[in-house]
């Protein structure tokens, strides 16, 4: 990389970390060309990106953002995976490392909150936005169900007293 393809891809970080809410820093470990590609693909369906850079132009990119707090982490080979859901990101790196042993989760910060493996780990436990948005929309409408249903109670039981005194004046 000459030294304007450099300057361009820490401008390019740097409003990616500025527009994103999570960043996770994971480390190769021998990962196959099949396995980054698969990685890569499922990082990309669930919204977020994965990206291998030079640590030391993600340091610099980092300066000065939210997530400035990783930099520690970027040693060795190493590679960032951000998005702005901040659970689908961490499920599917959390998911893939269980699968594959070369794949290793160093940690990374959620706004600006460090976060270790572990956290990272109790992140990806957490249901999806549109999970949270499904209970919620339940538990709202569960209310107006229950309602629905105690309104129309009282009418189906005087229907049913009508229709048996009916049964008794026809049968005298």
């Amino acid at each position: 990389m000459d030294r304007t393809e450099k300057k361009a891809l820490v401008a390019s970080l740097a409003a990616v970390f500025a527009e994103t809410s999570m960043v996770v820093v994971t480390r190769n470990k021998g990962l196959t060309v099949a396995d980054v590609t698969d990685l890569r693909r499922k990082v990309r369906a669930a919204g977020a990106n994965y990206k291998v850079a030079k640590n030391r132009l993600a340091t610099l990119a980092l300066d000065g953002t939210q997530f400035s707090g990783i930099a520690p982490l970027l040693t060795g080979p190493t590679a960032l995976a951000w998005a702005d859901e901040p659970v689908s990101v961490a499920k599917v790196i959390v998911e893939f490392a269980k699968t594959n042993d070369k794949l290793e989760l160093l940690g990374g910060s959620l706004g600006s909150q460090m976060l270790d493996a572990a956290g990272i780990k109790a992140l990806a436990e957490l249901p999806s936005l549109d999970t949270l948005r499904a209970q919620l929309v339940g538990l709202i409408s569960t209310p107006a169900t229950r309602i629905a249903s105690v309104v129309q109670a009282p009418a189906g039981q005087l229907a049913r007293v009508f229709g048996a005194y009916a049964k008794t004046g026809e049968a005298a």
